[in-house]
Parts: structure tokens; sequence; C-alpha cells
């Protein structure tokens, strides 16, 4: 932003004075811990930079940002170097085709490296990398970076044979050149593969002095791919992220990828909802600015949209990433006010909290009088007791994390209610049978009933009918037969009826929880837990030690792989134990060690399964549900 003119004075995240972390928070611990959009331009390219986090506990704010990037800059240190975090990172935007750039930052820190950091890119991330200049004076605060030019033939040859692997053109020029390929031909290549997320052009630098930036930000110009957009198109867009204005107004951020949205538009937001357009800012030259109009290629804060939701298109649909980018939350925990007269404020702040990070899913226990909330570490307890405290002038505590099973489906299952039948109080027939689905297909719902026999005079259509049930049945399945998350099934309705003109859709949301819940107990469930994979360093000596705490907390390795003095496993170990392995290794390897880990997949969990406190009207208790909703039920159905 200082190259580019947009500030005067060059942020430190030491001092709490960068331009994008803004919260209060963030300043405090020096970490970025929501995404900020800043606009500012390089020479004639227009750059929208949204900066996300690092840290782990807050890869959902990366998740919400990956579906509208065109490229991304990967940070590493040059003293850290690679951590499983830029591991998880890379392997996203990889597999997502955002053309990426590296930045080696903090080449001015003593113990920065250089050349090993280059090998160690190449050895954990990609091979695939390109040098992009030198560093002088490291490890000091005079240490700069020279970008390579025309006349370094040495890169020139490299380059060649980093990219004629993937084009024939310049293999031919290689090969048949006597003067060998010409440097205009390679840096344009450059920037064609650099598209394609064939190769990954590598910039070092340091943030804190600025050596460096200037030449990454000209190859933010050059290679990485402008956007396209028509301006002319219909609107299409998307939100990536939601916070409340200073009145406690509703502000979507939103990627515009073609088309123009005005102020006082009316603009569809999928799933049969609108919002009105009240006013609007453009972030450009470094701020948000109040415009009247926002164009394709742009970011925009939008106002006025009170029902919109993190993820919403804007617009006609466009053909964007879909799905989780990275696993979702594996923990959770129970918020606890500090004073009993203040739950209803904590459970609405929270609520506001949740509307930033769906994630978090926020949950009450009505039974328990319990606020819960998902998390991925431990350090976002810290921030939603801080964003609490400084923003609501709430003080909460929690208790003790506990890990986030789910339950999959042993075999097959069916049941049906009818009208009149017994032990049915409803004006609805229904007959449903639950298969187990591929993990993370999530839950689909087929109707396989005659026409006819859909309650065509409360729902519309039949596809609004299919997508209710669906509803419904997601509803449902978020407690199992242990009160777990059923995250994956194949639903089919077999029967279908009605009385008219009695019947009416809180007849089909009220029976659908006790018909699938029995076909559920036909099907069973098998309880399991999240397990992390994980990577070990530690010295060879401290072998022994580390593999009897691995087995302890009911890990399983594999090898070790002998690389020098030290000693590297690699294996499976429940996500519970991951923070206990973390805790306890210093003590264990002289601090030398080192622990990288992810989560890998779910597994039946070993011995009793463990069952979660149902939160629902437990339809698993046909008196007791039917008590829970009796208001609801009409008499004499």
């Amino acid at each position: 932003l200082f190259d580019a003119g947009v500030i005067g004075e060059v942020g430190s995240v030491d001092a709490g004075s960068t331009q994008t972390d803004t919260l209060a928070l963030e300043r405090q611990r020096g970490i970025t811990i929501r995404s900020a959009v800043v606009a500012f331009a390089i020479g004639d390219v227009a750059v929208n930079l949204i900066d996300t986090p690092g840290h782990p506990d807050f890869i959902a704010e990366v998740e919400r940002v990956l579906s509208v990037l065109d490229g991304a800059v990967l940070v590493v240190s040059a003293v850290e170097g690679v951590q499983a975090q830029t591991r998880i990172l890379l392997r996203a935007l990889r597999r997502l085709g955002i053309p990426t750039l590296i930045f080696v930052n903090k080449i001015d820190r003593g113990g920065a490296r250089t050349d090993e950091l280059l090998a160690e890119v190449a050895a954990r991330l990609t091979g695939s990398i390109v040098a992009m200049g030198t560093v002088s004076g490291r490890g000091t605060s005079r240490a700069g970076f020279s970008a390579f030019g025309p006349a370094d033939v040495s890169f020139g040859d490299s380059l060649a044979d980093l990219l004629a692997v993937r084009s024939d053109a310049v293999l031919a020029e290689y090969v048949t050149g006597a003067a060998g390929v010409p440097y205009a031909v390679l840096r344009k290549e450059l920037a064609v593969q650099t598209g394609r997320c064939q190769v990954h052009p590598v910039f070092f630098g340091s943030a804190i002095t600025g050596a460096g930036t200037a030449d990454l930000a000209a190859g933010i110009a050059e290679l990485l791919p402008g956007a396209g957009g028509d301006q002319g198109a219909p609107v299409s867009g998307s939100v990536f992220k939601i916070e409340r204005g200073a009145a406690g107004e509703r502000l979507a951020y939103a990627r515009i990828f073609d088309g123009i949205v005005r102020v006082r538009d009316t603009i569809p937001l999928g799933g049969g909802r609108t919002g009105r357009v009240t006013a609007m800012s453009v972030f450009c030259d470094g701020s948000a600015v109040r415009r009247d109009h926002v164009r394709a290629g742009q970011i925009a804060r939008l106002q006025g949209l009170s029902d919109v939701q993190v993820g919403d298109p804007l617009g006609a649909p466009r053909d964007q990433r879909a799905g989780h980018f990275f696993a979702p939350p594996t923990l959770e925990t129970v918020v606890v006010p500090a004073g009993p007269g203040s739950k209803g404020a904590v459970q609405a702040a929270l609520a506001m909290l949740a509307e930033q990070d769906p994630l978090i899913n926020l949950r009450q226990d009505d039974v328990r009088g319990e606020l819960l909330v998902s998390l991925y570490g431990e350090v976002q307890k810290e921030v939603i007791a801080a964003t609490l405290a400084d923003d609501f002038s709430l003080r909460v505590s929690f208790r003790d994390t506990t890990v986030i099973c789910v339950e999959r489906l042993a075999g097959t299952g069916e049941a049906a209610e009818t009208i009149n039948g017994p032990g049915n109080p409803f004006l609805a027939t229904i007959g449903l049978r639950i298969q187990p689905a591929e993990p993370g297909s999530g839950i689909h719902f087929r109707l396989e009933v005659d026409i006819r026999s859909v309650p065509l005079f409360v729902y519309k259509t039949a596809a609004e009918f299919a997508g209710l049930m669906t509803r419904y049945l997601q509803d449902t399945l978020q407690q199992g037969l242990q009160g777990w998350q059923v995250p994956d099934a194949t639903v089919t309705m077999f029967d279908c009826g009605y009385s008219s003109p009695g019947t009416q859709a809180a007849d089909f949301r009220k029976l659908t929880p006790l018909v699938l819940m029995e076909a559920l107990r036909q099907a069973g469930t098998t309880v399991c837990e999240p397990v992390a994979s994980f990577r070990l360093e530690a010295p060879a000596d401290c072998l022994p030690a580390v593999l009897t705490a691995v087995a302890k907390l009911g890990g399983t390795p594999l090898g070790p792989d002998r690389q020098g003095a030290v000693d590297v496993i690699e294996g499976e170990i429940p996500a519970g134990q991951v923070h206990g392995l973390q805790l306890r290794l210093p003590s264990l390897t002289r601090g030398e060690g080192l622990l990288e880990t992810e989560f890998a997949s779910y597994r039946p969990v070993r011995g009793e399964p463990p069952s979660r406190h149902r939160t629902d009207n437990n339809p698993l208790n046909r008196r007791e549900y039917l008590l829970a909703v009796q208001r609801g039920v009409r008499s004499g159905g």
C-alpha cells in the first residue's frame, strides 16, 4: 500500500498500525482474525486485496474468500519456513485452480534462510517454483531483494528448463535456438503457466522494511491473470463477508463478477429471497468510498440486504467454487455468561458473531439452558471472549473443549406414519427410507411418489415441496441416535398423503422428525470421531519417549524415517488429543520437536461410543416429542 501511494507510512504488526488489521484484538495480538479488503492500483492494473488470517483457528475466514479470488499471494516466513497451515492453504489453492505467488517474508530477521528455504518449499509444498531474484544482507536490517532480469543468463536457463516441461513452443526454441529462448518469450510463458497454477514464482522481502515489496507488486500485475467481467451482462456476484455497522445494520461484502449494481436495485439472493440495496461503499484508493453503483470486477460493501447470508449469490447464478475447501470445526464448547441475567444478551451477541462466521454453529440446549459454539481451536475461545467484552460489554467463560463426533449410517432403514394412524396427530402421511451415502456428499432427498399425493394447495410446486422436505431432513439429522450429526445420507420418500383442505405445511414439518428418526433407528448408526494426520520431527534420541506419548494418546505412528539427527514420524491421532500432544512435545524433545497436523477423516470410536445431550424435542421418544410440539397440533387430526 505504501509503494502504491495509498498510505504515507508503512504499518507495523508489532506496533498495531497495519491498515487491514482494524480490530483492537488484532492489533493487540499482532494477528489477522477477520478478513479485510483494501483496493489500490499498480500502474494501470486495479487490485482488490483481501487480507486473510494465517492462524489455523480462523481458517473459516480463508474459506469464505476463496470463492471470489482471481489470484493469491501465499506468505512464508524466511525463519519459521513451511508450516502445516502453509501446506493446507497451497493444496486448497491448487485444487481450486487459483494462481499463486509465494512471498518469503522476514529476510531481515536473524535466522532468515534463502536457498535452504527454497529447498524446503520444493520438498514440502511444490517443486514447481522459480526464485525471481536474489537476497543480499540476509538477517540484517539492510536485507534487500534484487529481481532477475534479461542479463541474468543462469536465471533464463533455469526458467527455460522449468517452462519447457509444459510448453512445446519453449521446448522447440530451447532445442533449436542457437541463442536460447528469448527472455521476452520466457516471461510471457511464465505468466501463462502461473495463470494455470503450473508454476509458482517466489519473491523474497521484508514487510517491515519494504524490501522486495515493489517487486512483488510488479509480479502481481504481470503474472496473476486479470479478472474478466461484462458490465453489460446481468448482475452476478457473491457475498463473502458479513459484519454489523455502527447502528447495528447488516453490511454485506460482495465481489461483483458481471453487471452493475446500483443503489435502490432489488437483487435476487438465491432461494427465492431478494434484497434492496439502500447504500453502498466501493473499495478504491485504499479505502471504502461511498458510491451509487459498483461494476464488474469491483468489491463493495452493501447496505439494506437484511436477509443476506455469507455465501449468498447476488443476481444471476454463476459457476462458483462450491463446497467446503477445508475440514469443518471438530471441537465445541459451552459459553457461560458471567451473570445469570445476561444470557439473553450473550445469545444475541453470539448470533451476530454467527452471521460473520456461520461455522461457529451457535446452538441452544433448551433443556440445560446452555449455549454451545463450534471451534477450530483454543485461540478462538479467547477471540470470542474478547469480542464479546470489547464490542458488547459482556463477560463470558467457557467449559472444557470437547470433540465433535458424527454418526455414520450402519445400514438401511424405513418407517411410515399415515393419517389417522395410531399415535399420529398430524394430517399427513409420510414414508421415508434412509440409506448410507458417500462421506462428504451431504443429505440428498428423492421424491418417489405420485405427484397427486403431494398437497400442492399448500406447496406451490413439487420442487418447493422437495426443497422444504430437504430442509426438514437436514434439520432433523443434526442429531442422530446418539445426538451427533448424521452428515451424509440419501432419504427417499416412498409414501405421501394429505387431507384436503385441513393439511398444512406444519403437519409435514412436525411429522418428518418422528418418521425419519424411526427409519434411522432401523438403519442404526456408528459414532465416528475426527482423526488428524500428523507429521512429527524430533531428535533421534527422543524417539522412544515421543512414540510412547503418541501411543498413550491413541495415535498410530508410522516410521520413523531417519533424516540426519532427526527422526520424522507420520501417522494418525484422534483430533481431541492433538492439543495434548502439542503441550507435551516441548518437554519430550527439549524444545526441538516440530508437529504438523491436519484433519484426515472420521473413524469409528473405539470402546463405548460417546453421546451428546439432545437439544431438539427428542423425536426418538414419541410421547416427549408430541408433548413438546403439542401447541402446534390440532385436535381431532
